[in-house]
Order: structure tokens, then sequence, then C-alpha cells
């Protein structure tokens, strides 16, 4: 048996990346899923691929009405919601406060937070219905501290994902829904190289190069992979974690934990020699 079997999944962001991934593995788990992303190309060559337990809907998650029709095909093609990912999402603009755009910065908070709420408003009453359910929302470390994004207004956006996150958990717990959030560390998939302003195409070409980037970032001497942020959806949408609401799942190789021992140890060796003689 699989882990998610008999349950129907909405993933947002599906067409590349962690998105693409989670709903590869939630399929393979026993999962019935509702797709979505803006490329309707490679969004049904997927539904093709995983099969009938498969749909999807090309969607843009800013728009409050294509947002409704998304949660709305779920419950008419399958039956019912069990779990909802938000994880859909892009870069956001970089540089520092003074040199922002104040519609490039709504546009980011449309993608990065609006999207989250009008996912969550539309899954709500059908798994208070049901009485259960499981949402997921894609946060960053880049929402928990300052300086783990090259934008701050992604950070910015990804901070008041967890807290909103937080907000609903605790007025939906009451009706048997649980609200949970993914916070990756560095995850190689495009965004890297789509923050940088690289084409879509060429930015799903780039994952490979931040994988040995990113090696030695953190203590687990490897960078994040989809598989670990889907991973960790299953966790959250299965029945294994029934009894985890509000809560902010990082998912980091403890990048954010501190310094690296080995870092540490050289800074230790560098002082022993700066001050030489007075060492005993």
């Amino acid at each position: 048996m699989g882990r998610l079997d008999g349950k129907v999944a909405v993933i947002t962001g599906a067409t590349s990346g962690i998105g693409l991934r989670t709903a590869e593995i939630f399929v393979a788990e026993g999962a019935k899923v509702i797709i979505a992303g803006r490329r309707s190309h490679e969004g049904e060559a997927l539904a093709r691929r995983l099969g009938d337990v498969c749909v999807f809907r090309q969607t843009d998650v800013t728009v409050d009405e294509q947002m409704r029709a998304l949660i709305d095909l779920a419950v008419e093609r399958f039956g019912r919601l069990d779990c909802l990912f938000n994880n859909a999402g892009g870069p956001a603009q970089t540089g520092g406060i003074e040199g922002l755009d104040a519609d490039r910065f709504d546009q980011a908070m449309a993608v990065l937070v609006r999207s989250v709420m009008l996912g969550m408003k539309y899954a709500a009453p059908h798994m208070k219905t049901q009485g259960a359910g499981s949402i997921i929302n894609n946060g960053s470390i880049a929402g928990r501290l300052a300086g783990y994004s090259t934008s701050l207004v992604y950070s910015t956006a990804k901070a008041a994902v967890i807290h909103l996150t937080k907000c609903v958990a605790m007025e939906l717990g009451e009706s048997g829904v649980r609200v949970n959030s993914i916070s990756p560390g560095l995850i190689a998939t495009g965004i890297f190289g789509k923050a940088l302003g690289l084409s879509t195409e060429a930015a799903e070409k780039t994952p490979e190069t931040i994988r040995n980037a990113y090696a030695t970032a953190q203590p687990i001497p490897r960078a994040g992979l989809p598989d670990d942020i889907a991973h960790a959806a299953v966790f959250l949408a299965s029945d294994e974690s029934g009894f985890i609401n509000g809560h902010d799942l990082v998912v980091d190789g403890a990048i954010t934990g501190g310094r690296n021992w080995s870092q540490q140890q050289q800074g230790y060796a560098a002082m022993r020699k700066l001050l030489g003689d007075a060492v005993e």
C-alpha cells in the first residue's frame, strides 16, 4: 500500500522542479492529483505520463477565478480534496531597497503570497466539510532568516507565507484541517537561473551546475534535491503527520543551523596562528 492511497491532491507549479517531482511521487504513493502550471505543453505531457490518476489544468495562480476552478476540479473529477500543495512561485526582483520597482514588488507578492491565500481560501470549505485535509505551503529558509536570498522581496514574501500558514492553521485546525509549510534550503532547481534573468528553457538546464556549486554549503555534503521536498510533502499529506499543524518544516541540510564545523575549526586554527606565542 502507498502512503497516500485514496487521497486526492492539488499541486500548483507542477510543470518543473519541486512541483513536478512531487506529482510523480504522490502518484507513486497512491494519490490522484490535479496538477497546475502556466505551461500547457509540459503540464499535459506530465499528465499523460502519469496516467488517468493525473489531470492537468493550465492555471495562473494569481487569478481568483482560476484558482477556484482548479480546486473545484479536484472535487468534480475525484470526489474530494485531501491535500493542497501551494508550491507555485518564482524569483523576485534583486537589489537593494532604493532600487525596487513597486509594480514588480506587487507582481512578486501576487505570485508568492496571493496565490497561497487563494488556494487556502478555496480548499478550506471542501476540507472543512470532510472534517479532514492537509494544506502544505512552500516557504523558504529565506523567509526565516535574512541573507538567504538575492532578493529581499522574495525573502519578505516567504516570511509572509510562513506566518500566514500559522494563522490559518489556528483557524482550520479546529475543523480537523491541518496547515503546514515546508521551508527548503538550497534546492537544485531552475529558480536560481531565472532569478539571474535566464529564460525558462535555459534555467531548466542549470540544476546540475547548482548541485555542484552548493555541494558543500551545508553540513550534509550535497545540495538539496526536489526529491527532498517532495518526500517531506508526502509526510505532511499523509496520516502519519496527523498531529502536526501550524509547523514550518525546514529541509535544508542544516545550512541554517549555524557555522559549519570545518569552517569553525579553520577559524580556530587561524586564530591560534594569529596569536602565535601567546597561545600555550
